[in-house]
C-alpha cells in the first residue's frame, strides 16, 4: 500500500475517462448508430445460418460464434459509454463495474481464440480437403468452440482474483468504462506488479494466437500452390480473403498501439480512448458484413430474401 493513502469503502465508481471530451453526445449519438448497427448485422448473420438447415456446417458455425463474441465484446463496455456521453450517466455500481470488466476481456481473448479456431478450419478444409469433414464434424466444432470459451474464463477469471482483494483510495476510474487497468490505478497499492502480470498474459495470448494464424495461412498457402488448377487456386484465395480481412481487423489496430508505445509515442487519454473504440466496435461491424457479402452461401440467402420482397408489399 502506498504510503499516506486511505482506504476507501467503495459502493459505487465514477466513470472520468470522457471529462475533457468535446461534443460528448455527439461522440455518443456516432456511438450508439454503430452500436445498434453491430447488433443489427450480427443477429441478421446468426439468424441467417441458424434458419438455413444447409448452412449447419463447421464453418457457418465458427462464423456464429465469432458473432455472438462480437456482441458480447460490444455489448461488454458500449452502453455504458453512450449512457455516459449522452446522458451524462458517470456511476456504476462495484459489482456491475467488476462483472464488465471480466465480460470485457473474456470477449477479448475469445476474439482471438475464435479467430485462431477459424484459421484451422479453412487449414483443414483446404489442406485435407477429402479428410474435412470428417476431421470437422458439427460435434467437434461445437466442442471446440465450447472449450475455447472455458479456456478463456480460466485466463480472465485471474483478473478479478487480483484485483477485487486490494483496498481503494479513491472511486474515480480515468478510463472509459471499467478495465482491469483503471480498477488497479484506483487501489492504494504499486500497479507495477499488476501491469506486469497482465502484459505476460496479453502477450501469451495474443502472440500465440496470431502464431498459431501465421502458421496455418503458411501451410494453406504451401497447400494451394500445389494445386494445378487455377479455379481451384481462385476458388481457395476467395475463401480464405474473408477471414484475412477479419484479422487484420482486429490485430492491426493492436500492434498499431505496441509499436506506438515502443516507439515512445505519448497519446492523449482522448486518443487512447479513440483507438480503443474503434478497435472494439470496428471488428465488430466489420466481420458480419465481411461475412455477408464475401460467402457466397450467406450473399446468395440475402439476395433471395430481398428478390422475394415485391415492392408495396
Amino acid at each position: 500500500m502506498s504510503p499516506g493513502n486511505a482506504t476507501t469503502k467503495v459502493t459505487e465508481f465514477i466513470i472520468g475517462g470522457f471529462d475533457k471530451v468535446r461534443n460528448p453526445v455527439a461522440i455518443g449519438i456516432v456511438m450508439l448508430v454503430v452500436y445498434t448497427m453491430v447488433m443489427v448485422a450480427n443477429i441478421a448473420n446468426i439468424c441467417f445460418i441458424a434458419l438455413d438447415k444447409r448452412l449447419h456446417k463447421p464453418m457457418y458455425l465458427l462464423i456464429c460464434n465469432l458473432a455472438i463474441v462480437d456482441m458480447l465484446y460490444s455489448s461488454s463496455c458500449s452502453p455504458t459509454m453512450i449512457g455516459l456521453l449522452i446522458a451524462g450517466a458517470k456511476t456504476i455500481a462495484y459489482a456491475p463495474c467488476f462483472i464488465q470488466m471480466f465480460v470485457f476481456h473474456l470477449a477479448g481473448v475469445m476474439e482471438m481464440f475464435a479467430i485462431a479456431g477459424m484459421a484451422f478450419d479453412r487449414l483443414v478444409a483446404i489442406s485435407s480437403p477429402l479428410r474435412y469433414h470428417s476431421i470437422l464434424t458439427n460435434m467437434r466444432t461445437l466442442l471446440m468452440a465450447f472449450s475455447l470459451w472455458m479456456l478463456a474464463c480460466v485466463f480472465v477469471a485471474i483478473l478479478p482474483g487480483t484485483v477485487i482483494p486490494l483496498p481503494y483510495c479513491r472511486s474515480t476510474i480515468q478510463y472509459a468504462f471499467c478495465d482491469y487497468a483503471g480498477l488497479v490505478r484506483a487501489t492504494c497499492v504499486d500497479p507495477s506488479y499488476y501491469f506486469f502480470m497482465i502484459t505476460i498474459i496479453t502477450f501469451l495470448l495474443l502472440f500465440s494466437t496470431f502464431a498459431f494464424i501465421l502458421f496455418s495461412y503458411t501451410r494453406i498457402m504451401i497447400a494451394i500452390f500445389k494445386m494445378s488448377s487455377k479455379t481451384d487456386r481462385k476458388k481457395m484465395y476467395s475463401t480464405c480473403f474473408s477471414h484475412l480481412i477479419v484479422v487484420t481487423c482486429f490485430y492491426f489496430p493492436i500492434f498499431v498501439r505496441i509499436i506506438l508505445t515502443r516507439l515512445g509515442v505519448v497519446l492523449t487519454k482522448e486518443e487512447r480512448h479513440g483507438l480503443l473504440i474503434g478497435a472494439i466496435l470496428g471488428p465488430s461491424l466489420i466481420n458480419p458484413i465481411v461475412y455477408c457479402f464475401r460467402t457466397e452461401e450467406i450473399k446468395n440467402k440475402i439476395f433471395r430474401i430481398f428478390t422475394k420482397i415485391k415492392p408495396g408489399d
